[in-house]
């Protein structure tokens, strides 16, 4: 039996409910991409989330899903800002800029936080052909920092963009985390927000796979279908990831899930705060906790709790807890520092 860590979200387990879904979908045949209840009902529960005028589309995956996000509304010829942090950015390869043939501009951040300030020294060049346009600006939330965006600074960057043309993508990689930390619904930070895309994520939160990208104009998604498809995104057995958002809206498991990981790393972070050797760099938001340790420290906490380091350069390391991180984990792994000082 695998051991919990603080890795990474993705590094947990499939949540019971989710594993009982997939076994009930997989009952005699459905029809293949997307055309079977399943998906009609998941849809529809989408729906009721951020209204009735979106058009959604599931992925096998957060960078499957980023990538048809940012193709659908960007041209070769665009640039895409977005924070240095970002995962699209950091984190996949290049692949964001391969599949759309965008320009990525990354901007650095104190915190993960892309704000109106940021952006503009960034927002020139419109019409010159020489230089790659402006087009669209991606945020993350919960940020890979694990800070998170109140609505009002959200709007503010969503206005900036619109009054230059510009789309604005959201990576929901920990969208969950983030609905539960601020105690707001899912459309109030975004759609309402003045969001264009979602990339709307399960895996990190009890899925076992699967991601939705959601456009709040689908007079924008016409094109998606097929970049979907040509992304090999497009799941012939869609069922078994749309069953899993069933369960996962069903009595609200994505918020109880949620909800457990951020006070999981709330808890951590007030066990941290108590050894004054160490120093929590970022504001302890949702479900991450990153904190400068010593660095032959790093290799003896790993062999028992794995976990990242962040950057090597200063020592720093991210925690990051799970629906299924137990209060257990937390005292064990703080014990294991204090002992560590204790000698």
């Amino acid at each position: 039996m695998g051991k919990r860590g603080f890795a990474s979200d993705n590094n947990s387990g499939v949540h019971p409910a989710i594993l009982k879904a997939l076994s009930d979908a997989n009952v005699g045949h459905a029809v293949g991409y997307g055309d079977d209840e399943w998906s009609a009902r998941a849809i529809n529960k989408f729906k009721e989330h951020f209204g009735n005028n979106i058009d959604v589309y599931f992925s096998f995956n957060g960078t499957g899903a980023n990538i048809l996000s940012l193709k659908t509304l960007s041209c070769s010829f665009n640039a895409i800002l977005c924070a240095d942090t970002a995962h699209i950015n950091v984190d996949e390869c290049g692949a964001p800029e391969k599949f759309t043939g965008s320009k990525l501009v990354p901007i650095s951040t104190p915190d993960g936080k892309l704000t109106p300030e940021l952006i503009k020294p960034h927002l020139h060049g419109f019409g010159f052909e020489h230089h790659s346009q402006p087009g669209m600006i991606s945020i993350t939330q919960v940020t890979e920092l694990g800070t998170l965006y109140t609505i009002e600074e959200i709007k503010a960057i969503t206005t900036l963009a619109h009054e230059h043309g510009m789309y604005v993508h959201l990576d929901g990689a920990r969208i969950a985390n983030a609905a539960a930390a601020l105690n707001k619904s899912f459309k109030e930070f975004t759609v309402d927000a003045g969001i264009d895309v979602i990339s709307f994520g399960g895996t990190k939160n009890g899925m076992m796979f699967g991601e939705a990208v959601i456009f709040f104009n689908p007079e924008l998604s016409k094109f998606a279908k097929y970049y979907r498809k040509q992304s090999a995104q497009l799941y012939s057995k869609m069922r078994y990831i749309s069953t899993q958002f069933l369960a996962y809206f069903e009595d609200d498991l994505w918020l109880k899930n949620a909800t457990h990981a951020n006070k999981m790393a709330g808890l951590l972070a007030e066990h941290i705060e108590q050894i004054p050797e160490i120093k929590i760099t970022q504001k302890v938001q949702a479900n991450g906790v990153f904190a400068i340790i010593p660095e032959e420290l790093i290799p003896i906490l790993q062999e028992e709790y794995f976990f990242y380091e962040w950057d090597e350069n200063r020592s720093e390391v991210r925690w990051m807890t799970s629906f299924d991180t137990e209060e257990e984990d937390i005292v064990n792994f703080t014990k294991l520092i204090k002992q560590y000082f204790d000698k």
